[in-house]
């Protein structure tokens, strides 16, 4: 294991052991481990936590995009769009209901979706499926308007972004996963909010599209076997549910930590070789999931971490249009450049709120010592 790790899960064990322990006796002692109570309790407390009216929780991130485009009745011929610059579980649920991903370019500055590249084929999409890159909200009130504007819904992909802010053009502030009609949420083990395996969440203000999610992800039903709809095994598990809830009450100060380690590494990494730092637009607050610098030497820089100890890793270094798995949309190299050109130059340092003020002057000692050789 790495000296520094790019995520410490073991550290953020330790920082929540009592909470979590005494929660996972509880789910034990109670037996219900499918859709026991803790997982209505932790709906409702991230429901207010991210700012909306109703949560649900899910199998994974994964699946709260699929049930979402599901609900919303994408089918077989449609377009969604969505950015190459992502995990494939983005794009993997479009597929799984026939449809087509239709890879929009994305921003220079932040490695979101661009505005300008989406209006081009607005026109021609079913559903807009923006990335909160990095714990960074995309430009959500002009995404926001190109879906309105064409009778779209906008699905926001925060599985990321768990606490970052928009400050929307009237001065309010909103939530990621409290804009679009829903959000998406992923609890994989290494996120803002982590769980002990997959759970995911789908935030909504809409009670009807809610209860039509939360019927599908537990197999179509009514009742226990009265099945309205052909559905999914996509359920919250109890005992994840118990520990998510234990970690939403520290969330807030550890985005808090996440903002000032951003903050350190930007001024003790500015104008250090070629790096281009991360870019926070005056209307965005992120949570810093990751911290991505780029650079022309990445691989260079990324071999010379490892060798030193240090957990760093790339986000993503090979963009979802030029995937064997995608080979049949007919994508080529050259047809996203500027998401190319963050696949080869991105870097994730580590980041997480435990990480400590030596260790990130480690890690910053060692990125200045390589651009010294080079």
């Amino acid at each position: 294991m790495p000296r520094i790790p790019l995520v410490d899960l073991a550290a953020s064990y330790a920082r929540h052991r009592d909470a979590i322990d005494a929660a996972i006796r509880r789910v034990l002692a109670e037996t219900r481990f499918i859709l026991g109570p803790e997982v209505g309790e932790f709906e409702s407390a991230f429901a207010a936590f991210c700012g909306t009216r109703h949560a649900v929780g899910v199998a994974s991130g994964t699946a709260a995009i699929h049930l979402s485009l599901a609900a919303l009745g994408v089918g077989p011929g449609d377009e969604v769009a969505l950015p190459a610059h992502t995990f494939a579980a983005t794009a993997e649920p479009v597929t799984w209901l026939g449809a087509r991903p239709r890879f929009v370019e994305v921003d220079a500055e932040t490695g979101g979706m661009d505005p300008d590249a989406l209006k081009a084929v607005i026109d021609r999409v079913r559903a807009v499926v923006p990335v909160h890159l990095y714990g960074l909200p995309v430009d959500l009130d002009a995404i926001g308007a190109l879906a309105t504007a064409a009778g779209v819904p906008l699905i926001e992909d925060a599985a990321q972004a768990h606490g970052a802010e928009f400050v929307r053009a009237d001065g309010s502030v909103v939530r990621a996963g409290a804009y679009g009609r829903v959000g998406c949420f992923s609890f994989y083990p290494g996120k803002n909010l982590g769980a002990f395996g997959d759970a995911g969440a789908v935030t909504t203000a809409d009670p009807a599209l809610a209860d039509t999610i939360r019927r599908l992800a537990d197999h179509g039903r009514a009742t226990k076997y009265e099945h309205l709809v052909v559905g999914y095994a996509a359920r919250l598990d109890t005992l994840q549910a118990a520990v998510l809830t234990a970690k939403l009450t520290t969330l807030r100060e550890s985005n808090q930590r996440r903002r000032e380690l951003a903050a350190a590494y930007r001024s003790r990494l500015d104008g250090v070789g070629d790096l281009v730092l991360p870019v926070e637009p005056a209307n965005r607050r992120g949570v810093y999931h990751l911290f991505v610098v780029r650079t022309r030497h990445r691989d260079g820089l990324l071999a010379y971490l490892r060798e030193a100890g240090i957990g760093a890793g790339v986000h993503y270094p090979v963009p979802l249009h030029l995937q064997p798995a995608y080979a049949a949309l007919g994508y080529r190299a050259g047809d996203l450049p500027v998401t190319e050109a963050w696949a080869r130059e991105c870097l994730s340092l580590p980041i997480y709120p435990e990480l400590t003020e030596e260790q990130l002057e480690t890690v910053v000692s060692r990125v200045r010592a390589y651009f010294e050789r080079v």
